[in-house]
Order: C-alpha cells, then structure tokens, then sequence
C-alpha cells in the first residue's frame, strides 16, 4: 500500500476537454490554483473524450499513461482538473500509487489556508468534512469489515461507522457555531442599515483585483497578491463619496465550478452580497477570458440569489492595454454602467466614485405608504428590512408609513405580494446617499 501523504509538493496535472461545454475546464487555470496550493508540477497529461470513463474517469490506456509518468517524474499526488467520484479516486490510487485530488479537494485546501479569521477557518473545516463524509472509504479500505477469529466478531461499530459518526458529530457542532456568527453579522447589518449607510459589495473572478481596488480606496492593508483566492475573509470598511458615505465589502473571489460545499459553507459571508444595494463587478479587461470569466461568476450570484441587485462594472487594468483612458460609460437610462480604472495605477478613481454615487442615489428608495388594516402583514417585513422611517395611523385605521430601502429589496416585496404593494404608494423618491 503506498503513502498516503497529506499534501504534495511534486504533481503531475491531467486535463481533459470534453465536447460539453458545461464540464470544460481551463488548463491555465488549473496551473494557476496548483501553484496557489503550494504545489510544483513535474508533468501534465492531457487529452480529449466525449464523456468520463465511469472507472478511471480518463481510461484505462490514460490511466497507465498517466501512471507510467508518475513513476518517472517521482511525483507524489495526481491533481484532475476535474471533479472525481470516490470511486475513480480509489482506482486512480491503486494504479498510480499515489495520493489523487481532483479540482474541488484542490480548491478546498487552498480555502484551508486562506483562513484567517475563526469564521473562515470553521466555514473551511465544514466544506471539508461535508467533502470527506463521502470519500471516508478511501482511507480505510483495511477496515471496511469487522474482523475476528471465533469468539471475537460481535455488534459492535465498524472504523466506518464510527468515522461517520464522529464526523457528523463535528458537522452539527461547527452549523451550530456559525449559526452564532450569523447572528452576529445580522446585528452588525442592521446597525449599519439604522445608519442609513449603503453597502457595496465588491465581487468578481479571482484575481481580478478586487482587494487592490479595495486596499486603494479605503487606504486599507488586506492582503493581495497575484494568486487564486488570495483573500477568503470579508472585510468592510467607509467609503466616503461626495454627498456621503457606504460601507465597501471586499469578498472572496468567484470561479468557474465553485465548489457546492464551499457555497453552502459561506452562506453567512455571501449574505454580504446578497444584503448588498449595489455590487461592484470587478472584471480583469486584459485577461484574454474576460466575457467568459464575466459570465462565471453571474452564474455564482444567480446561485447565491444575488443576480438582481444593480451592478457597476468596473473593467481594471486599463494600464495593461493599450491607448484605454480612464472613462464612465452610461447605459440607455443615463445611469452608470460601466467605469474603465486601474487599481494598480491608481488611474479613474474619481470617476468610480462618482458612479457609485449617482447609482447608489437610483437604487435606493424612500416611499410613502398607505396600509390598510387588513394589510398589517407587510409591515413585519418592513421591520425585517429595519426599512420604517416613520409610522401613523389615519382616522380609518390605515397606516401612513415612511420607508427608506433598497430598490432590490421593494422589488422583491412586490413581486412577493404579486403587485398589491405598488397600489399603496402615496409618493416616491430616489435619494442620494
């Protein structure tokens, strides 16, 4: 039986296109998050099918391949740029005799050492035992049956099933824990709601320079560098603009695939997404995969019911084209679409903030209502939002209520009560922050 080794230092990458563009995979990106883990690659197999090999997932003639090029390169882990079942991880293993990842495990343990806060760390651990529930066979193939002589095999638990046990023992553990820093931020989103300050989210593919945007505006020291997933943990910080202030969010990056038990996991920090009134949409406009990374992570936010909160895309390192100012591009409506920058250079800054501020002044809402008696249900979700600015009643009973939210948030009421809130209105504004 071979060393199992915990990580690996040396590997040996294996690639395949497939014709199905949902399950197409980017080999530079692969590369690209091998040498965030840590990893050195001696080697890369590539090749072609039209769907995976049920047993090796790439073929038993590309699974000696692959095998005969471990043994020469002296590799000690096999990473699949793709997802792999259980069982095609313990075959791989078998014949190259060796530790095999496939994309998500890969993923995860970057995550693992992203970590920095107590919050981080436990959402990490979570996405991996929820990861490792279902492949706990591959480290225990010795111990998949009781064993005994006469007189010695009994009722008792298998290594198995006191592994699962003692795994979903720590699942319910650590949901528990992060239901108590749910809480906490619920707090904190409600405070910076009773604030009236906006907030504004910074989303985007990784590495597309969303903490150097971040650390430059707000004169903040995250940590950022040319790496996959270099921040994991949020971070939120006042942006003052010209007639006022919000709160800017720097999140962790998105990528194509991302993994469902990392989503799960982050549920807490990828509410401040969804909580947010506008998302900065950082986009890396000299990386050769913009439009494609661009549709990536909509997918994520429509994942996350994120997709319809307004978006500002900020198209960064214009300085790495050629002849591109700095500019704001406005859509059919006149409102802000699009501002080009440089967060390396520092360039555009101005007319981003700028933005900001005239779409933060379209997207946030301050209506007059007038609420039957038998309509009292909508003002608990009015509380929810801590939305009510100011509360009366009339001489028939009816509530004169003053509201102050995002245009998100009222679209998602109405749409809710089928239309009937957009018959009490009395009057609307749009305001600055």
């Amino acid at each position: 039986m071979f060393d199992r080794y915990e990580a690996g230092e040396t590997a040996v990458l294996v690639h395949i296109d497939f014709t199905d563009d949902e399950k197409r995979e980017d080999l530079v990106e692969l590369q690209l998050l091998v040498e965030s883990a840590g990893a050195r690659s001696v080697g890369v197999i590539t090749g072609s099918r039209r769907s995976p090999d049920r047993k090796y997932f790439v073929g038993s003639g590309k699974a000696e391949e692959l095998a005969t090029l471990v043994a020469a390169t002296d590799a000690n882990v096999v990473i699949f740029n793709h997802a792999l079942s259980p069982a095609q991880e313990r075959n791989l293993e078998q014949v190259c005799q060796c530790r095999v990842l496939d994309r998500t495990t890969l993923i995860l343990d970057i995550f693992a050492q992203r970590a920095r806060t107590h919050e981080g760390k436990l959402q990490v651990e979570l996405a991996q035992l929820r990861h490792m529930s279902t492949r706990l066979i591959r480290g225990w193939t010795h111990l998949e049956r009781q064993k005994g002589g006469i007189g010695l095999r009994g009722p008792g638990e298998t290594q198995l099933e006191t592994d699962r046990r003692l795994l979903r023992g720590r699942i319910k553990n650590i949901n528990r824990r992060l239901e108590r820093v749910d809480k906490q931020r619920e707090q904190s989103r409600r405070a910076r709601k009773r604030s009236d300050m906006a907030t504004v989210s910074l989303v985007g593919y990784t590495n597309a320079g969303k903490s150097t945007l971040f650390n430059a505006l707000t004169s903040s020291e995250v940590y950022a560098a040319d790496q996959l997933f270099a921040t994991l943990d949020p971070t939120l910080r006042k942006l003052d603009l010209a007639d006022g202030a919000v709160i800017l969010v720097d999140t962790v990056g998105f990528i194509r695939h991302l993994p469902h038990d990392l989503v799960a996991a982050f549920k807490a920090t990828l509410q401040e997404t969804r909580q947010a009134e506008i998302l900065l949409h950082v986009v890396d406009c000299a990386d050769d995969n913009m439009a494609d990374n661009f549709e990536q992570v909509q997918n994520v936010l429509k994942d996350i019911e994120a997709d319809e909160i307004p978006q500002l895309v900020v198209c960064n390192k214009i300085d790495l084209l050629d002849e591109v100012p700095p500019r704001i591009d406005y859509d059919a409506e006149g409102k802000p679409e699009r501002v080009w920058i440089s967060a390396q250079k520092s360039l555009g800054f101005d007319l981003l903030l700028q933005a900001i501020g005239e779409l933060i002044g379209a997207v946030i809402k301050e209506l007059t209502l007038k609420i039957p008696a038998t309509a009292g249900h909508y003002l608990g979700q009015f509380y929810r939002l801590e939305a009510i600015q100011h509360k009366e009643y009339d001489d028939l009973g009816n509530c004169i209520l003053s509201v102050r939210l995002s245009d998100a948030d009222w679209r998602r009421l109405a749409k809710q009560s089928q239309g009937e809130l957009d018959t009490f209105i009395l009057n609307e504004d749009s305001v600055a922050c």
